[in-house]
């Protein structure tokens, strides 16, 4: 069922990353409102993927584009021909194990990519006519891996200052700053979204939750990353694509909102859930119980030990709250991929084959 964007929504949007998990997601959310168009610019690296987008084939509100943030020419262009009234950025390599085997990476989108698309940004929203300067916003989808690791009590909020522990977090730092940097400097209308570990449909199989139903299904050892005492808060991905929308339409320029979905739980509690769970909707699997399958592993180098959000500004400013809980979340989200192992297969050949990474290889 289609719904129509709120008279403060953008109609045209540029989408970057929109072919990966969250942006992918978000993609599909804008194409069933009435009166949104999308341009969608995707890299396609390993992680972002045609097939997430497949059902979308024809549809005139979408137009999808193959290509680098980092391209000076090419995102210059698409603002000029698109002429879009807010840019979206979901681009970023996200995962920390990749990160630790192979920086470079990371560095080059997360900043370089960054500081390109919001350069751009820059000179076309400089040109627009006042309306449009007005209206327009530049969106930077960013983590709560930005602040470390919190102890046992406490929350992240707005103001929590920087500490990032990883390649990522550290590259996902550099560009919140640079989009800080553009709004103080320039003016350029931007908001900045930290927000905590998303889950849900069309999330590549490297992450925890997919790889272990993944590995659950075909009787394969489900690996824990040390104690598994290690603590998420978990956020289901439809619930932070409604946030981002509601910050693009409500959010003051220049402001930064933390997005939670107030479920802690430890990994080792994440994969308990999801093997009871897998218990319940697969009566018939030869591996019940699917718990026998934990494996605890060496833990991964420098693991934060607890993130948690505090989205009470976004709440309390914009009327946000997540609308699922971890368990109604999870389960949408197991029976999604149960249902979905052909994307799974897809998606992961020639890519990835379910080994463990972020064990400090040089690449």
């Amino acid at each position: 069922m289609t719904t129509s964007p709120s008279d403060a929504s953008p109609r045209r949007l540029l989408v970057t990353g929109g072919a990966g998990f969250i942006g992918g997601n978000f993609v599909r959310q804008l194409v069933g409102m009435a009166g949104v168009e999308v341009l969608n610019l995707d890299l396609l690296t390993y992680a972002g993927h045609l097939a997430t987008l497949r059902d979308l084939d024809g549809d005139a509100r979408h137009r999808f584009v193959h290509g680098d943030i980092g391209d000076r020419g090419l995102v210059t262009r698409l603002l000029a021909e698109f002429r879009p009234d807010a840019v979206v950025n979901f681009a970023a390599e996200s995962h920390v194990d990749r990160s630790i085997d192979g920086p470079a990476a990371f560095i080059a989108t997360n900043v370089l990519g960054t500081f390109n698309l919001l350069d751009c940004a820059r000179g076309y929203w400089r040109d627009l006519p006042d309306e449009g300067r007005g209206r327009f916003r530049f969106l930077h989808v960013s983590t709560d891996e930005v602040y470390g690791s919190l102890g046992a009590t406490g929350f992240f909020t707005e103001e929590t200052p920087y500490a990032p522990n990883s390649p990522y977090s550290a590259s996902k730092a550099a560009s919140d700053h640079l989009v800080r940097a553009w709004h103080h400097t320039y003016g350029l209308p931007v908001l900045t979204t930290n927000c905590s570990n998303n889950y849900g449909p069309y999330q590549f199989p490297e992450k925890l939750i997919p790889l272990m139903v993944r590995n659950a299904v075909a009787g394969r050892p489900l690996p824990i990353y040390g104690d598994g005492g290690n603590v998420r808060d978990w956020l289901y991905v439809a619930d932070h694509c409604a946030a981002i929308r509601r910050v693009l339409e409500g959010g003051r320029p220049g402001e930064v909102y933390n997005v939670g979905g107030n479920s802690e739980r430890t990994n080792l509690q994440v994969v308990d859930t999801l093997c009871s769970t897998l218990d319940e909707l697969l009566p018939d699997s030869p591996h019940r119980p699917h718990a026998a399958l934990r494996t605890f592993v060496p833990d991964r180098p420098g693991h934060d030990r607890r993130y948690a959000i505090d989205a009470s500004k976004l709440a309390r400013e914009l009327g946000w709250a997540p609308a699922e809980s971890f368990e109604s979340g999870i389960r949408r989200t197991v029976r999604w991929y149960l249902d979905n192992q052909a994307w799974c297969e897809e998606v992961t050949r020639d890519q990835y084959d379910g080994s463990r990474l972020g064990l400090g290889a040089v690449t």
